[in-house]
């Protein structure tokens, strides 16, 4: 929707919807909840890697101790 739509749906004129648009967008692009959401997903990547490594290396373990039966 345009900015001119809701504020008409609103009844405010568009200098609130703009004044209050501004002030609800952080300072910073990273800041706050958005810069707590990105560490988090970063450790999430991390223990994800990880967890592939450690699978890849049992699906090779069993491999090999299934070919070792006589």
């Amino acid at each position: 929707l345009s900015r001119a739509r809701v504020a008409s749906d609103l009844g405010i004129g568009k200098s609130t919807l703009a004044k209050w648009i501004v002030d609800y967008r952080p300072d910073e692009p990273g800041s706050g909840q958005q810069a707590d959401l990105a560490r988090e997903n970063e450790r999430l990547r991390l223990e994800n890697r990880i967890l592939r490594e450690e699978r890849e290396i049992l699906k090779k373990a069993t491999q090999f101790f299934a070919s070792q039966k006589p």
